[in-house]
């Protein structure tokens, strides 16, 4: 996936406690053309100012030392900023932390150690809509799916479902469903009805918790 150039920056608010990879993803966004990054040692800061910042996306740690960690952060800022995109960037794989992030309201989840470019990719495709994630916590996700018997989808809202829990944008699931934009968004649509929920983020961790795709 190329790397796209938009008019602006992508403005990127990174929350990490390490200094030394703070400063790292610092050096790698600014000097990357088409981005911006902005750092914090912890959420507290961030989301005192959080308002008038207003980042195009944050990139969460989840072990922050003292205060609040990345879950609670997320769930504090999604509740003040339900559409902010946060895309969890943390060492941890197990389940429980991928659960509990989505369920906070995360939009994506990054492991750790990914390639500088894959990074760039994800955090282009994060501000153009999609929910990007590390391709073991997708296979980690899609794995504990299964067909229920009380599942309220129909069969082609489960394959937007699907494609939603592995980070595709609107276009991305109109081009591998071949249907227009307009039908993805009405099957969303359906979807969110049918869930009972708002956002990405809730469809996506009510499908794992639910087990409904």
């Amino acid at each position: 996936m190329p790397i796209l150039q938009s008019q602006r920056p992508i403005e990127i608010v990174l929350i990490e406690d390490d200094p030394n990879l703070r400063q790292l993803m610092e050096l790698l966004f600014n000097n990357s053309k088409g981005f911006y990054c902005k750092s914090f040692a912890a959420a507290e800061p961030f989301i005192e100012q959080s308002d008038a910042l207003s980042p195009d996306l944050v990139l969460m740690d989840i072990d922050l030392g003292l205060g609040m960690n990345g879950v609670q952060a997320v769930e504090v800022l999604h509740r003040k900023q339900p559409q902010l995109s946060i895309i969890m960037l943390t060492v941890h794989e197990d389940d429980d932390s991928i659960f509990r992030s989505l369920c906070a309201g995360a939009s994506g989840y990054l492991v750790k150690g990914l390639e500088p470019v894959r990074l760039l990719e994800a955090v282009q495709q994060a501000a153009t809509g999609g929910a990007p994630m590390s391709p073991k916590i997708a296979r980690r996700v899609i794995n504990t799916f299964h067909l229920g018997g009380q599942n309220p989808l129909s069969e082609r809202e489960q394959q937007v479902l699907q494609l939603l829990c592995e980070g595709e944008s609107y276009r991305g699931i109109s081009e591998q469903l071949f249907v227009s934009g307009n039908t993805v968004r009405t099957h969303i649509k359906h979807i969110y009805e049918k869930l009972q929920v708002h956002s990405r983020a809730e469809a996506v961790a009510k499908a794992i918790r639910e087990r409904l795709v």
